[in-house]
């Protein structure tokens, strides 16, 4: 990876469940700075393709590369260290653990404690609830609660890059956009590089930069989220509409100051 803009590639990547493969073939790049998201129905491979980078499986072939490192098939701890953070589907927090000590877990790579002071206080800036239940069990928050803690965990490994795993899935529409908010002050405010896998097509575009597509394990379309919004394919499978625009979402869009 000779761009120094690109901050992770992946290179004719594939993975596998026994003798079911999942992704074939995929190869993408991601900039700094930029949120790309992930765009396919289920079972089309997204979060895959997440776990595979995150080093949670091993990629039978191909080449992931992040910051011009050579990360493939490395430890999950060592890719952390690195600067790369996954919140996976499903939010997986410590359900017996506190909110702080689930916070900390996070920051277990970390030895700069100042730094962890100062990532503490702006997550709990990012999610205010967080730190009122702080020493509440994590399993007793609601499931929106525990996805702002499942992000806001992956933000104390202070990483430049978070794959993020279905953010929305079964969270209400209010409590979406609340997520969704904040994901983008996390990526104008701190300059972190998010990959994005959302089930929530419209969502998605509006919030990425860049966006694929992928059916069947393998990318079948890639280009701006401008241009994808008004491809007929993307409206029609994935928007919901053949001829109108995504007139809801981009409202929403229009009125955020920080975009």
């Amino acid at each position: 990876m000779s761009d120094p803009s690109t901050i992770l590639e992946l290179l004719n990547v594939e993975s596998a469940y026994g003798p079911i493969r999942a992704i074939r073939g995929i190869s993408l790049q991601v900039q700094r700075g930029q949120i790309a998201t992930v765009l396919g129905s289920n079972g089309a491979g997204k979060s895959t393709i997440l776990k595979t980078i995150s080093g949670i499986i091993d990629p039978r072939k191909g080449r992931i590369a992040f910051k011009g490192e050579d990360i493939t098939a490395r430890d999950p701890a060592l890719i952390v260290q690195r600067g790369l953070s996954h919140v996976p589907e499903g939010r997986e927090v410590f359900p017996l653990l506190s909110i702080h000590a689930n916070l900390m877990m996070g920051a277990y790579t970390r030895r700069d404690r100042d730094g962890v002071a100062r990532d503490l206080e702006t997550v709990y800036g990012y999610f205010p609830i967080l730190r009122e239940r702080s020493r509440q069990d994590a399993g007793l928050l609601s499931g929106g609660q525990q996805q702002m803690l499942a992000i806001s965990r992956a933000l104390m490994a202070a990483p430049e890059l978070i794959l993020l795993d279905e953010p929305s899935l079964g969270l209400s529409p209010r409590l979406t956009r609340e997520i969704f908010e904040i994901v983008i002050r996390i990526n104008r405010e701190r300059g972190t590089t998010i990959l994005l896998v959302e089930q929530n097509a419209n969502m998605a575009l509006n919030v990425a930069d860049f966006g694929y597509v992928l059916e069947n394990g393998r990318i079948v379309m890639e280009d701006s989220c401008d241009k994808l919004r008004e491809k007929d394919d993307i409206k029609e499978f994935y928007l919901g509409m053949k001829d109108a625009g995504v007139r809801g979402e981009r409202r929403w869009k229009k009125k955020k100051t920080w975009r």
